[in-house]
C-alpha cells in the first residue's frame, strides 16, 4: 500500500472508532451518576474546545489535556 492509501486507512478507521465511542458513550450514559456524568461532560467538554482550535498542535493539546483532566480521572476513580 502506497503512503496516501494508509493515510486514508487510518482516517477511515478513525473515523469508524468516532462513531463506536458515540455509540459506548451514548448507551452508558443512563446509568452514570450524576458526578459522573459532571466529571465526563467537565474532561469532554475542555478536550472539544482545544480540538476547535485549528492551529493549537496536537501534542500541546494532548499535554494540556493530562495535566487538567488528572484530578478529575483520580475522582472518578475513587468515587
Amino acid at each position: 500500500m502506497d503512503e496516501r492509501a494508509l493515510e486514508k486507512d487510518l482516517d477511515r478507521q478513525i473515523v469508524a472508532t468516532h462513531r463506536r465511542f458515540v455509540k459506548a458513550m451514548d448507551a452508558r450514559l443512563g446509568s452514570m451518576s450524576a458526578d459522573t456524568k459532571e466529571r465526563y461532560f467537565a474532561v469532554l467538554s475542555t478536550l472539544v474546545a482545544k480540538l476547535e482550535t485549528a492551529e493549537k498542535p496536537m501534542r500541546e493539546i494532548m499535554q494540556e489535556m493530562v495535566a487538567e483532566a488528572a484530578g478529575l480521572i483520580l475522582q472518578e476513580m475513587q468515587g
